[in-house]
C-alpha cells in the first residue's frame, strides 16, 4: 500500500520524469508484479519517462525496455532484457545460481496463474 501512495503522491505532481527507487521491496511476488504492472502502465499512458531502481532480477527482465547494471558505480551493462546473461548478471552482481533464480520467477507466475483460474472457477 505505501508503495502505491507513493508512486500516487509522485504522479500528482505531474513530473517529467518518474524516479522510483525500490518500489517492490518487502512485497510478496504478487504484489510486487502489481506494483510494476501499475507503474510501466501509468507511465505508458501518460507518456512518461521512468527511471526504476530495482534489484530483482526476474522483475526487471519482466517489465523494463532498458536495463542499466552498476557495478562499484560504473556501467557494466546497458541494454535490453533479452541481453542479461548468466555472464552479464555475473559481472553486475558477482556469481549466483541465475538459471535456477529465472526458474522460480516461472515458477511464482505458474502459480499464480494457477490460483487465478481456480478463483475464476469458484466464483461461476
Amino acid at each position: 500500500m505505501k508503495q502505491r501512495v507513493g508512486i500516487a503522491r509522485a504522479l500528482a505532481q505531474n513530473p517529467d520524469l518518474l524516479l522510483v527507487d525500490e518500489p517492490t521491496a518487502s512485497l510478496d511476488p504478487k504484489t510486487s508484479r502489481q506494483i510494476m504492472r501499475l507503474i510501466v502502465e501509468i507511465c505508458s499512458e501518460r507518456n512518461l519517462p521512468a527511471i526504476i531502481n530495482i534489484h530483482d532480477v526476474p522483475l526487471a527482465i519482466q517489465f523494463m525496455q532498458r536495463i542499466i547494471g552498476l557495478r562499484g558505480g560504473e556501467i557494466v551493462f546497458d541494454g535490453a532484457p533479452a541481453e542479461l546473461n548468466d555472464t552479464v548478471l555475473t559481472t553486475i552482481y558477482g556469481a549466483e545460481d541465475w538459471t535456477n533464480m529465472q526458474r522460480d520467477h516461472a515458477d511464482d507466475l505458474e502459480s499464480e496463474a494457477e490460483a487465478s483460474l481456480s478463483l475464476d472457477a469458484l466464483r461461476s
